[in-house]
């Protein structure tokens, strides 16, 4: 089982379709692997409510560019980093347009609720760019 994390705590996990890239026909939801081209759905991004970004690992930091790039390319739909990211990383995962992720439950039972929260407070304000930006 997993849990879905936003800035307001730990919520159920997704109970929907979805699907990976490569059997996307008319769903709303994919699943999208780390090494997968977000240019590979334009032209679909205004049918997606929902993608998926998959992070084998914490230290795999690919899934971060993935998410970068659908939201240039102008997905506005819900967007969720999906595996074993830590609360460490949660502001960089907002930073980068991820809307929360999805983890493994152990990792919710290592990591609280409280621990994302206290990263999801702050994560438009304390970060280097804004202090450049002062």
């Amino acid at each position: 089982m997993t849990v879905i994390v936003t800035d307001a705590g730990f919520g159920p996990a997704i109970q929907r379709e979805i699907v990976g890239l490569a059997e996307l026909a008319d769903q709303t939801a994919v699943d999208l692997s780390n090494t997968d081209d977000p240019q590979a759905l334009v032209g679909r991004l205004d049918q997606l409510t929902l993608i998926r970004v998959a992070f084998p690992a914490f230290n795999d930091g690919r899934g971060f560019t993935v998410a970068r790039r659908l939201r240039e390319l102008g997905y506005t739909g819900q967007l969720l980093a999906l595996g074993p990211v830590i609360a460490d990383q949660y502001a960089m995962l907002r930073r980068v347009g991820f809307d929360g992720a999805e983890i493994p439950d152990d990792l919710a039972a290592r990591q609280p609720a409280e621990q994302w929260q206290f990263r999801a407070a702050d994560w438009r304000d304390h970060h280097y760019q804004a202090k450049l930006r002062a």
